[in-house]
């Protein structure tokens, strides 16, 4: 997995509509779908937001006639894992430990989530 600089929100809600699309994707594809979640950008707010992406190596563009096309370089997964060590290191010394005993303490776990964390971790 390649280390890509952290996404921003926005750059964020991006990827995860281009990942639930069949690559390659245009702009004017993804303009569709967010004005139809009521979220209407413009072409250029679109145009810059892919380009970051491209820019720190999350999308690849072809350039197809006078469109481009997009596909991700990035699976969701690695990035997930990239920020949550990201997370690990930073806030907790690398220790998953710190990190679950401040869910819990900070009562994020349920019951069902203890239960399940436990039988994840018998099963390792």
């Amino acid at each position: 997995m390649n280390q890509i600089q952290k996404l921003s929100e926005t750059e964020m809600e991006l990827m995860v509509v281009i990942w639930s699309c069949a690559p390659p994707v245009t702009s004017t594809e993804l303009l569709d779908i967010f004005a139809e979640k009521g979220k209407a950008w413009k072409a250029q707010t679109m145009s810059t937001f892919l380009s970051r992406l491209v820019d720190k190596g999350a999308l690849t563009v072809t350039r197809r006639g006078r469109t481009n096309d997009y596909e991700p370089l990035l699976k969701p997964e690695d990035y997930k894992l990239q920020e949550t060590q990201h997370v690990l290191d930073g806030l907790y010394q690398g220790s998953v430990k710190n990190l679950v005993s401040a869910m819990y303490d900070g009562d994020k776990l349920s019951d069902d989530d203890i239960s399940e964390l436990k039988k994840w971790l018998s099963e390792k």
